[in-house]
């Protein structure tokens, strides 16, 4: 057993410079490799991450002057149809004027003809009167009037 401890002494003593080297190995890793490429990864997925989050921000920013776009051209129509409702409005308010001129134009008229009617009618009444006066004294003349010769009825 003695001589199995030895060899595990020797064995032990032949893996120190393994066991120094395999530690000098790690510590060279981890400085030279694994901390500059866990880094470099670390930049990386913030990189990856920060492209995302502009992207997210970029997509909400579109969507946003998308949606105000949408609230500017809802305002714009709004505009134009009251812009043409006031247009119509204005329309009809004309075009109700003028029929109110039309019409007191009409009455204007239709009062003038009636005063133009009752004139002629006033006319042709003092026209008759004076007529049926004159009518009157002839019949009367012709009825009165001496008769030159007395005829006879039937003939004898």
């Amino acid at each position: 057993m003695e001589q199995t401890l030895r060899q595990l002494g020797e064995l032990l003593l032949g893996a120190v410079p393994t066991v120094i080297l395999l530690g000098t190995l790690f510590v060279l890793y981890t400085l030279l490799v694994h901390r500059p490429l866990t880094a470099v990864l670390a930049e990386r997925r913030s990189r990856t991450q920060g492209a995302m989050e502009k992207a997210r921000a970029d997509i909400a920013a579109a969507e946003a002057r998308t949606s105000d776009y949408e609230q500017r051209l809802r305002e714009a129509r709004m505009k134009v149809f009251k812009n043409q409702e006031a247009r119509r409005q204005q329309a009809m308010q004309s075009r109700a004027e003028v029929l109110n001129q039309a019409r007191a134009r009409a009455q204007e008229q239709v009062k003038d003809a009636r005063a133009d009617i009752e004139e002629a009618k006033q006319q042709a009444l003092t026209n008759l009167q004076g007529e049926a006066g004159r009518l009157a004294t002839e019949i009367v003349r012709t009825v009165l009037r001496p008769v030159a010769a007395p005829s006879q009825v039937g003939g004898r």
